[in-house]
């Protein structure tokens, strides 16, 4: 460091005069004011006294906002600290009950799912349909129902009887005849037509619907499987006033006559190309005999497979599970029209009711059991070999020639 020339007044450096910060004369020297002084600049400006412009001041803080973090209790200005604002509780209280809500709803809807078939099942007639097992067919692949629509009026008032036009009562008759079988390949649906010459054990050979009149299912039972050599596994009747009830249930169905068909004996009069019908209709077009002039009995037997196809379809749309009415209303006509056999349990009616609609197209087969002629006369050969692909459970084999809507060949 230079040293002070000599002659200069104060104290030099290193004496005890000397004040390294204030310069010579120390705190409060009266030379405090000169040049090369270093001067305290106040912190704030007091009243009527103007600082000078070469001082530094200093500045106020300013006080932080309320998302400026921490900070001290006071300003330095005084200024008290601003408290964040609270924020808004989320009103959790009611999302909560709606979701509880929702999942009560959720509940009662699967139970009542679940607790109408399981009501409807209670209902169901049970009866005793299987012959006994001595002579009959081994156990075989796939499951084969019979289903049989019944031409008693027992379940009809006699103004439905009229409405219908079913006629008065006139005992036990088959009006309908099909096997459907499940199994590894596709579905079939198979109709017999009820003029079929077949061999009754004890009554001789006839008309296979008089086996029901003679000796009821347990009879029809053991001529089909004698004549077909397939173990029927579960029995299911179906009677008018049941068919119209589940028609009606499902909202009517589609029907495509190929002509226009008018039968005053079951109250139809209906015109050409496909519409909906509703119960009445459905029946009469399922069971006119009048009307189908050119194949017959056969042709018949294909609208019934039709209209059966048609109600299994609608009964299994989603709509039906949707509308609640419609699923009560449907359960409770499918259990006052079936009467299955004894052993049949729920869930086989279930794959039954499901079966049905898959009958047409890639998904499966709908044919009449191969004849040779219009009076129905079965073909021996074409026959014996159209049974045992459904014996063997291999109706994805069965060829174009023996799976026909009339089972006569190329018809």
């Amino acid at each position: 460091m230079a040293e002070r020339p000599p002659g200069k007044g104060g104290p030099e450096e290193g004496t005890p005069e000397y004040d390294w910060l204030y310069g010579k004369g120390g705190k409060g020297s009266p030379s405090a004011g000169s040049d090369d002084a270093t001067r305290m600049v106040p912190t704030r400006g007091r009243s009527g006294e103007r600082p000078r412009p070469d001082e530094t001041r200093v500045m106020p803080a300013q006080p932080r906002t309320s998302s400026g973090g921490n900070r001290p209790p006071g300003g330095p200005t005084g200024t008290a600290p601003v408290a964040p604002a609270p924020r808004p509780k989320s009103p959790r209280r009611r999302p909560r009950l709606r979701f509880g809500v929702v999942k009560l709803l959720v509940l009662l809807w699967l139970v009542f799912m679940l607790a109408v078939p399981f009501w409807a099942w209670s209902k169901v007639d049970k009866i005793e349909a299987m012959p006994s097992d001595k002579g009959r067919p081994a156990e075989q692949g796939g499951n084969t129902y019979l289903i049989v629509g019944s031409d008693s009026r027992d379940d009809l008032t006699e103004e439905e009887r009229k409405e219908l036009g079913t006629g008065g009562p006139v005992g036990q008759r088959t009006d309908t005849i099909m096997l459907l079988h499940t199994g590894d390949g596709p579905n079939l649906l198979m109709s017999i037509p009820r003029d079929s010459i077949v061999d009754i054990p004890g009554h001789g050979t006839t008309k296979v619907n008089a086996a029901f009149a003679y000796g009821g299912p347990q009879l029809l039972i053991r001529t089909l499987e004698n004549e077909t050599g397939i173990r029927i596994d579960d029995y299911i009747q179906i009677g008018f006033g049941g068919f119209v009830g589940m028609v009606d249930a499902v909202g009517g169905v589609e029907i495509c006559p190929k002509s226009a068909m008018k039968d005053p004996q079951a109250n139809l009069d209906i015109p050409k190309g496909c519409q909906e019908a509703d119960g009445k209709t459905a029946l009469g077009y399922a069971r006119s005999r009048k009307t189908y002039s050119q194949l017959g009995d056969i042709d018949r037997a294909r609208a019934q497979r039709e209209v059966v196809s048609a109600i299994g379809d609608k009964a299994l749309s989603p709509w039906t599970f949707i509308n609640p009415v419609r699923y009560y209303r449907l359960a409770m006509a499918s259990a006052g029209s079936f009467s299955v056999s004894e052993g049949t349990s729920p869930i086989s009616l279930g794959r039954f009711a499901f079966a049905m609609t898959r009958v047409d197209g890639d998904s499966g087969l709908t044919c009449g059991v191969p004849i040779q002629d219009l009076a129905v006369t079965w073909d021996a050969e074409r026959s014996e070999q159209f049974f045992s692909f459904i014996r063997d459970d291999d109706t994805s084999s069965i060829p174009a020639d023996l799976c026909t809507p009339s089972g006569m060949p190329g018809r």
